[in-house]
């Protein structure tokens, strides 16, 4: 990418040029003692002020059949006007539904005293192709343009994970916020990345690199879009599920273990209530945990993300999110066990739960370890201050650590990748 070239091209130079600035040509600052000074001009002031958001999450079996009226009650006009809309399919999703796009035009034809849709159907890539080239968001960006979009039209997205990232990406930059509605098309993303409030694509080969915080004006989970999804992408959705539960809410974990090998033959009479129970945890964490925005060290819903998301790129993205993020929670709830107090038979039952659902616990990666570790510092980069990791010490509670024990770690891998189904040694 050109982008990527210049900046790393710049890159040394960057590091070590001054930040100080001289004043413009013409503008010359006075002499420091006749400033007028006040003696209460150096105190300041902190003010302390909230945002009022609202978070739409919503549920239906057929959003664009019996159920469209909850798509378009979201859809709210702008003013006397109806709204313009800009919808975004992920193209994976338009090859495996090709009624999709007739069936989103008949659906602005019945509501067209809400709602107007300027231009075309928009596609996009599916996977992690559409983060990992920005020049896509350039093109987004000149689309929404082109539609003359505002703060009060509607991106509406439709697609997986990383979709959802990339089209939400270019909303949220767009006017610096346009109205997004994101329909989640994986079982990952109805579970977990979809509820959330963050918008990125890949750069400098790190994941999640550049991207922004916005809360999405709704999200809807529905049925009938996962379909056609594929059952090696139908199984990757229920690791975070795993996740969430492993750290909040012990009787749906226990839910989840007994249940998960009907979830892997996607029976969805077990699948429906753990997506939207792992839904509502999230939603729950955003909306009341206090750090929507991650502001704060601990960043407990990345519970085995540090190794995933290293994964991800050392695999080339031939791992799954999903995939990879099964691998790390499994790591890391191992690492609680030998190091955290977490009983062996509850990370056992992990494991076991994971393999259950047909998530892969091992790869030819996990031997290269230093690569592997060197995701521990990309993961602090990015939240930045000390390193901070959420470990479990029993199921249903939590605990931030800033230390990582590295022969541990490297047992609590090796433990996983020897996991056959049977009980470890203690």
């Amino acid at each position: 990418m050109n982008l990527t070239a210049d900046i790393v091209q710049n890159r040394e130079t960057s590091i070590h040029s001054s930040c100080s600035f001289p004043p413009a040509a013409g503008f010359l600052l006075p002499p420091a003692s006749t400033l007028p000074m006040s003696s209460s001009d150096h105190r300041g002031r902190d003010v302390s002020f909230s945002v009022p958001f609202v978070h739409r999450l919503r549920f239906t079996d057929d959003i664009l059949g019996v159920d469209q009226s909850v798509l378009a009650d979201l859809l709210q006009p702008s003013g006397e006007s109806p709204a313009r809309v800009q919808f975004w399919v992920d193209e994976q999703l338009g090859e495996a539904m090709p009624q999709l796009r007739a069936r989103l035009r008949q659906f602005v034809a019945a509501h067209t005293d809400r709602i107007t849709m300027p231009g075309n159907v928009q596609t996009v890539p599916g996977g992690e192709q559409v983060k990992n080239d920005i020049h896509i968001v350039e093109r987004m960006l000149k689309c929404i343009h082109a539609a003359d979009l505002d703060r009060r039209s509607y991106v509406v997205v439709i697609g997986g994970g990383a979709v959802l990232d990339a089209v939400g990406f270019a909303a949220a930059l767009a006017h610096r916020g346009i109205r997004l509605v994101r329909l989640p098309t994986t079982t990952l993303a109805q579970a977990d990345s979809g509820i959330g409030v963050k918008n990125a694509v890949n750069l400098f080969e790190q994941k999640n690199w550049v991207g922004t915080f916005a809360v999405p004006w709704g999200v809807i989970n529905d049925a009938a879009l996962l379909q056609t999804l594929p059952d090696r992408e139908f199984r990757c959705g229920f690791s975070e599920a795993v996740k969430v539960m492993l750290l909040k809410d012990a009787e749906a974990f226990d839910r989840l273990c007994t249940n998960a090998p009907a979830i892997r033959e996607r029976e969805w009479s077990a699948a429906e209530p753990i997506i939207r129970r792992s839904a509502e945890l999230h939603l729950e964490h955003i909306t009341a945990g206090g750090d929507p925005f991650e502001a704060q060290e601990a960043r407990p819903l990345d519970f085995g993300h540090w190794s995933a998301h290293r994964l991800e790129v050392m695999t080339h993205f031939d791992l799954r999110h999903g995939e990879a993020v099964a691998i790390g929670v499994a790591i890391d709830t191992m690492y609680s066990a030998l190091v955290h107090g977490l009983p062996m038979a509850d990370a056992e039952r992990t494991l076991k739960c994971l393999a259950d659902l047909g998530l892969p616990l091992d790869h030819p990666a996990l031997e290269d370890s230093g690569a592997l570790f060197a995701g521990l510092e990309q993961f602090r980069q990015h939240l930045g201050g000390r390193l901070t990791l959420t470990m479990v010490p029993q199921v249903g509670q939590k605990l931030d650590v800033h230390n990582v024990d590295r022969p541990a770690m490297l047992e609590a891998i090796e433990r996983v990748r020897a996991w056959q189904g049977a009980p470890l040694e203690r």
